[in-house]
């Protein structure tokens, strides 16, 4: 059956209430031929996102109408693969100490792109090269796992990532960088530069793809970005206020596919 996700506009949500509904929808679910796997609550942004395998989105709203009346803002179907990639999960979490936690579906992602990347193996040789991708790949990898973040995919020059938290996708870029320094340092005849663009967003922002907008900023703001630099949005420069990185106003881009102009701004992270 197809995968959909749905999002819930629901001022002054709380995570009692929501855990209450969702018992209500799993009693009626099988009339309605659904199966309600999991779901996502955000009381800050008063949204809450549901995962619900269903022959049609006419049945999700049966359901979620009998249940509690909850009728969701917006419907889109979804690739499974594609949500356990950006957040994490496509069924209920563990419990921890006997109590099942559920998080918010609120993420920052991250690009990286690897400057002059097709050029390597020209410097290098073939053998040289594909050591450095892989060196490319163990520092971001290792930052990533420090950081709590999660591999989506690699882009063969870079990779996208994706974190529960702004503060973690920060620090986490900081730690990127900072890695292919000390890299360069110490190899400065095979010396590798990045650049690392990230936004922030939520699953269902517009009709289309999951993490659409977001997806697509944070990947324009890595190609404006200079090598060795971090460069991100507004929001996530907003959400990282308890962070310890400051910021430096870069002023304002218009992205491609983008019909305004948006801020955007660079971790000092070298200072």
């Amino acid at each position: 059956m197809p995968l959909y996700m749905d999002r819930h506009y629901i001022q002054g949500v709380t995570a009692d209430a929501v855990a209450d509904a969702h018992r209500h929808d799993l009693a009626v679910q099988d009339k309605y031929r659904t199966q309600f796997l999991t779901y996502w609550v955000d009381e800050a942004r008063c949204t809450v996102f549901c995962l619900v395998s269903s022959p049609d989105k006419e049945s999700l709203q049966q359901a979620h109408d009998e249940a509690h009346g909850l009728v969701p803002n917006e419907i889109v179907e979804v690739d499974p693969s594609i949500v356990g990639a950006l957040l994490g999960r496509v069924q209920d979490p563990p419990p921890v100490n006997g109590e099942v936690r559920m998080d918010s579906a609120f993420r920052a992602i991250m690009f990286t792109d690897l400057k002059d990347s097709t050029q390597m193996t020209a410097r290098h040789g073939d053998q040289r090269a594909m050591h450095l991708v892989h060196v490319h790949n163990a520092l971001t990898r290792g930052a990533l796992k420090e950081h709590n973040g999660r591999e989506v995919k690699h882009t063969g020059d870079g990779m996208m990532a994706s974190f529960a938290t702004v503060i973690d996708a920060v620090d986490c870029g900081v730690a990127i960088q900072k890695a292919f320094a000390a890299h360069n340092a110490a190899h400065p005849g095979e010396a590798m530069h990045l650049r690392v663009g990230i936004a922030a967003g939520e699953p269902i922002e517009e009709a289309g793809d999951l993490f659409g907008r977001a997806v697509q900023l944070a990947a324009r703001i890595c190609a404006h970005s200079e090598p060795d630099r971090v460069l991100v949005g507004e929001m996530v420069r907003d959400g990282y206020a308890a962070g310890p990185c400051s910021f430096r106003d870069v002023g304002e881009i218009t992205p491609k596919g983008f019909d305004d102009a948006m801020r955007v701004y660079e971790v000092r992270w070298d200072d």
